[in-house]
């Protein structure tokens, strides 16, 4: 968290510099650098969220303004995002796969995360109350996120036992809706996944089919 609240000064610090050169055919906010509380749709009754389940997402969007005043457009990027979810839902791996279950209530232990790193591509239709010399204004922006995880783990940690594994049950292709507003610096980000993060994983027999929710702030950089 040290190094996030660092990162973010130096955002902040690089919005407050911006090029102040007047130019009509001005672009805006297309480097993008998130920080995202997540938590989970659809989530069984027996499920709780433990620690502070978090996401850090980062990128490029391509500015793409539709009318003379620039401030109406598309956006098309592409960026990373790695996403923590801590629970006591709690997975294990043997010779038959993997299996799923609850943490009793009296069971002592640290943490169970499932752990995803994947590139997205957001695709955004864009408003904003800017001007070539206006770098404080609001904006709303709203549309889909496209992504692939490309690395998944789970990881189960207690005082006298360990196991971290690559976790195959993880629907790799991942799609859902995202919104963004705000003002300025800070802006409100949403995101609603469409797809469940497990594929066919039951804890007895009910199926998980959790679907990633976050919510967080986004920073754009010109």
């Amino acid at each position: 968290m040290f190094r996030l609240c660092i990162l973010f000064g130096l955002i902040c610090f690089s919005l407050s510099a911006q090029n102040t050169t007047v130019d009509s055919l001005y672009l805006e906010d297309q480097f993008y650098i998130g920080l995202t509380y997540n938590t989970y749709g659809n989530k069984p009754s027996s499920f709780t969220q433990r620690n502070l389940p978090y996401g850090l997402q980062l990128g490029f969007i391509k500015d793409l303004p539709i009318n003379k005043k620039r401030n109406v457009g598309f956006g098309v990027g592409f960026g990373y995002a790695v996403n923590n979810y801590y629970s006591n839902l709690i997975a294990t791996k043997d010779s038959e796969g993997i299996s799923y279950t609850f943490a009793d209530e009296d069971l002592d232990y640290e943490r169970s995360k499932i752990v995803t790193h994947m590139v997205e591509f957001p695709i955004e239709f864009r408003w904003r109350k800017s001007t070539p010399t206006k770098y404080k204004f609001l904006r709303i922006y709203g549309g889909a996120k496209l992504g692939y995880v490309f690395s998944s783990k789970s990881k189960f940690v207690s005082d006298d036992f360990k196991e971290v594994f690559s976790n195959t049950d993880i629907v790799n292709f991942r799609y859902g809706l995202q919104f963004n507003i705000g003002y300025n610096t800070w802006n409100i980000h949403v995101y609603y996944g469409l797809n469940s993060l497990l594929d066919d994983a039951f804890v007895d027999d009910e199926q998980l089919l959790m679907k990633p929710i976050r919510v967080g702030f986004n920073f754009y950089i010109l």
